[in-house]
């Protein structure tokens, strides 16, 4: 094992036993190094390690924001590893749609399982309002589009799989935009998915979870064959 290492594995010990919380503060480089027999550079390396991961948040100087401060990003790491993979095509674009069918289906069966409450759809709907606009464009649509499909899989309640969500749909992003080109009416097209969307809120709303699997399923599947991805 590196000796960065053993910082990471010393780490991940404290917060799984509760003795690193979120907004707590590692211990300085000197102590870490003297506790793990380290140098204080192997210390420094696990540290911008934990930093770039979204585990903790650094600042320099000696006041009370100085050091490493534990903080729950999740998205953003999880976001660039999938993007490097995707541009790097190691990611089978049917794989890739087949994950989404798997977790906004089972997201929207949820959602509409547990009687989502009106005010809980207000972030869905407002987004569903934006694309409503007149004169977007495919990328302004498409930002939007995405957000949508976040706030859905957040109605099922399940942390993780909204993060996952937030993330995946941040990274396949540039390949939805690449394949505009290849849809044979945009116009058209951008009419189709405003229906589509609407009706998922729908069956969400008045608690259908089958329909709301099929909708999101089909409304999944059926971008990506006209876009011919």
């Amino acid at each position: 094992m590196k000796n960065y290492e053993l910082v990471l594995h010393r780490v991940e010990a404290d917060l799984a036993a509760g003795r690193l919380r979120i907004g707590g503060r590692l211990p300085g480089e000197r102590v870490l190094a003297e506790q793990l027999g380290i140098s204080r550079p192997s210390v420094r390396e696990a540290v911008r390690v934990l930093e770039a991961m979204g585990v903790v948040r650094t600042a320099t100087g000696s006041g009370p924001e100085a050091g490493a401060v534990i903080v729950a990003e999740p998205v953003s790491p999880l976001t660039a590893v999938l993007r490097l993979h995707l541009a790097t095509n190691h990611l089978p674009m049917d794989d890739v749609v087949q994950t989404r069918v798997l977790l906004e289906s089972w997201s929207a069966r949820e959602a509409a399982g547990r009687e989502v409450a009106a005010g809980e759809l207000k972030v869905a709907e407002e987004l569903l309002d934006r694309m409503d606009a007149t004169g977007l464009t495919p990328e302004e649509f498409h930002l939007l589009d995405a957000e949508f499909h976040v706030a859905l899989s957040g109605l099922a309640g399940n942390v993780l799989i909204a993060a996952v969500m937030a993330s995946l749909r941040s990274a396949i992003h540039g390949y939805v935009m690449a394949a505009v080109p290849n849809l044979l009416d945009w116009e058209a097209t951008a009419v189709g998915l405003r229906a589509e969307h609407r009706a998922i809120v729908e069956a969400v709303r008045g608690g259908e979870p089958d329909r709301a699997a099929e909708l999101v399923t089909a409304h999944i599947r059926g971008f990506y064959q006209a876009a011919q991805l």
